[in-house]
């Protein structure tokens, strides 16, 4: 896998500018507009839908409400695009040990496209990368950029939501094809004691816990956390991590609450292998000269064990503020400062070797020392208001996002007569390899300040309006340090605006159906820079057109919904191949590409103890434009055109001793995607089945969860012709548990 694509990318912390010190004159504005005689202030809150407060533990597979859609809670079927949610429960049913395993049957999401990636989730919306830009937790974004990732280990997650399409107008710089947000565990007020111990196949094991109760009649507070480790399924694949989340809330009354919430991450792990593999010998057979060498073993690792690390240092510490006022004017502020340190040495292939023998590949020594911090903070109000017939629930705010990462990326030297060959049929390891000198060297911050206003009006007896602005202010510096290739490499300095804005209209009728329209922008900067000017790249914007049916039938508990959408991104990154005078991987902005689709998806609790979920997912992915006239009309790599899965879990219920037993199957089907972006080598679609044996009595219980069952070897995708990973393998996951 090219380096460019890695870029892990971070939300991490730092300036501490005052959360409550905003709050004042915007109350006071909230103030001032309940006087306007014109305007009826009705009572009863705003805090919490009719369907549930947005953030509250999923019941089975289907879900109420959402705050990512809206920003306070709404109901799903309200919300003007499409929306998906995956609860605790479906997560644990799965077997998902992070939350790309946990989005596998969710409609418009293609994940782990680089395989098994222990120490990130990648993740696709409609058709690009929400990995860096697009990844929230608890509304407030995760943002990744380099090597500087955010990790969120899924035992803290009470739920995830994928909000498809542009989100820009309640979010700011965001991914265009959508937000993936994931919701915390938090204190409940409940008495909560779970344990639980898992292992896999491979021998990593773990062992987590979940503790919370209530402290006095207005406090509580509640600790998660997890330790795994072992080998995994590659060759020198070792390690271990642990994570630990803190909180506390106080309830003052039903008005007023305050929760703060920690995280401490730690990782030590080796680099697992199956990735960063040339097509041939992966998706097709290694040939030369007439013979036939066949394909790569899925378990090897190309990197050098000696000095393969990645080690990561990471801590967070955030709250969340929300006040009611006399007059029903909701005040709600969050925010987090982040900070993460990534240091690690890998080795991988680069293609095959030009010096050795037919199935030497060559390989690229590389190395990188990167840290990140981050300050987010997002302020709001929310109110109802009447004017005539038309209800208004309004909702007012800005959010401000500070991040700063200083990174040094390294690599061998270059040498056309070297390029640390290694045998990808009989690995011999130790060999010289190219020092590593350093192609970058850079500390890059980011400021963007954004304002925000959402009108959602209902009226006509079943008539729904959303419609939204936004305006953001974003300022990026790049100091670029002395490096190996350039002695005094420029610095640059850009400012930019830009406006986005949502609308949409929908219509509930009795019977639970809800059609809708929408239309929204987005504006994403790009904190990045030219390989070869230096220059800061321009910022994406764009535009889609979704519309769509939400179905929640009374006479069973369902969510069913089908949109079709007309998505268009400007300025896009991708990849450019090492080249003599820009010896590293790097970036190039190659114009516009154009995605339209059809996702469809079923979630239903047929029973308490009957499960059914399916989703359906066929796209036209086509760059529309590109410096290269021959790319105009081909179709972006990694990214299949065709998905759809279903899974079912059902629990027996009797008097017999097999009462409480679970059995659970899934197929999940992923279509041929492009390995080139030129359009003449393709990764073939696969068909993979999982199933799952349980049983709870009682407080405790037992899983077995078994992934690809049927162990079928494939290529989940490539990202050119030398940057094929395989897809995870068969996986035997048991883990126990016990509640009280």
């Amino acid at each position: 896998m090219s380096y460019s694509l890695r870029r892990h990318r971070l939300l991490s912390c730092s300036v501490a500018i005052l959360a409550f010190g905003t709050s004042a004159p915007t109350i006071a504005y909230a103030q001032n507009a309940t006087q306007l005689e014109q305007i009826t202030v009705e009572g009863g809150g705003v805090v919490d839908s009719e369907e549930g407060n947005g953030i509250e533990p999923v019941n089975g597979v289907v879900a109420k409400s959402t705050r990512t859609g809206s920003k306070a809670a709404t109901p799903i079927t309200e919300i003007p695009q499409s929306v998906s949610v995956v609860g605790r429960d479906e997560i644990d049913a799965q077997g998902a040990q992070k939350a790309d395993e946990a989005l596998r049957y969710t409609s418009g999401v293609f994940t782990q496209p680089f395989g098994e990636d222990t120490d990130m989730n990648w993740m696709y919306i409609r058709g690009f990368d929400a990995t860096q830009t697009g990844v929230y937790l608890d509304g407030l974004q995760t943002y990744n950029y380099a090597f500087a990732s955010f990790f969120i280990d899924s035992w803290n997650l009470e739920r995830i939501e994928v909000l498809k399409g542009p989100a820009s107008v309640l979010y700011g710089g965001s991914n265009p094809g959508g937000v993936i947000n994931y919701v915390s565990k938090r204190p409940d007020f409940e008495r909560t004691r779970h344990v639980e111990t898992g292992i896999n196949d491979a021998g990593t094991g773990y062992f987590a816990f979940d503790f919370g109760d209530a402290i006095d009649d207005v406090s509580a507070y509640r600790v998660t956390g997890r330790i795994a480790g072992g080998d995994g399924y590659t060759d020198f694949q070792d390690g271990w991590r642990g994570v630990i989340s803190p909180s506390f809330t106080w309830k003052r009354d039903e008005d007023t609450s305050l929760t703060i919430s920690a995280n401490y991450t730690h990782f030590d792990e080796n680099h697992n292998g199956g990735s960063f593999l040339p097509y041939e010998g992966t998706v097709v057979d290694r040939i030369v000269g007439g013979v036939n060498y066949g394909r790569i073993d899925p378990d090897s690792n190309f990197t050098e064990p000696s000095i393969d690390t990645y080690e990561r240092e990471q801590g967070s510490v955030g709250y969340e503020f929300e006040h009611t006022f006399d007059n029903d004017v909701t005040f709600r502020s969050s925010a987090r400062l982040a900070a993460t340190n990534v240091r690690e040495i890998n080795v991988y292939a680069n293609g095959w070797s030009f010096i050795g023998g037919p199935t030497d590949l060559a390989r690229i020594n590389f190395d990188h020392d990167t840290s990140a911090t981050s300050f987010l903070i997002d302020n709001h109000l929310e109110w109802k208001v009447e004017t005539g017939a038309v209800e208004h629930r309004l909702l007012a705010g800005f959010d401000y996002k500070y991040y700063n990462i200083d990174q040094v990326q390294s690599s061998g030297l270059y040498d056309p007569a070297y390029d640390n060959p290694i045998d990808a049929f009989d690995p011999v390891y130790g060999t010289p390899l190219t020092p590593r000198v350093s192609y970058l060297d850079q500390d890059l911050t980011q400021k963007q300040l954004g304002i925000y206003a959402q009108d959602q009006l209902r009226f006509g007896g079943g008539w729904l309006l959303t419609l939204g602005g936004r305006y953001d202010w974003v300022e990026t510096d790049a100091d670029n340090r002395p490096n190996y290739y350039s002695a005094d490499p420029a610095d640059f300095k850009a400012d930019k605006g830009a406006a986005s804005g949502r609308a949409g209209l929908a219509y509930e009728f009795a019977n639970g159906v809800t059609p809708y329209v929408s239309a929204a922008t987005f504006f994403n900067p790009v904190l990045e820079t030219n390989a070869v000017t230096g220059e800061l790249f321009d910022p994406e914007d764009g535009v889609q057109y979704e519309a769509g049916i939400k179905y929640a039938p009374s006479f069973i508990d369902g969510l069913f919904t089908l949109s079709v959408f007309d998505l268009t991104r400007r300025n896009v990154l991708t990849a450019a191949a090492p080249t003599v005078d820009v010896p590293f991987p790097s970036n190039v902005q190659t114009g516009e590409v154009r995605s339209r689709g059809f996702e469809a998806e079923a979630k239903v609790n047929v029973t308490d103890d009957l499960k059914l979920t399916a989703a359906v997912t066929a796209y036209d992915i086509e760059i529309t434009e590109d410096a290269d006239p021959a790319m105009v009309g081909k179709t972006p790599f990694i990214v299949p055109e065709v998905m759809a899965s279903a899974k079912l879990d059902y629990t027996l219920r009797s008097n017999a001793w097999y009462d409480g037993v679970t059995l659970g199957a899934g197929i999940r089907y992923v279509g041929s995607s492009w390995a080139d972006e030129a359009n003449t080598l393709k990764v073939p679609d696969v068909a993979l089945v999982d199933f799952k044996v349980g049983y709870e009595k009682d407080d405790w219980g037992v899983d077995l969860n078994v992934t690809n069952a049927f162990d079928k070897t494939y290529v989940s995708a490539c990202q050119g012709v030398n940057v094929c990973s395989y897809g995870e393998g068969r996986a035997f996951k048991l883990r126990a548990y016990a509640k009280w």
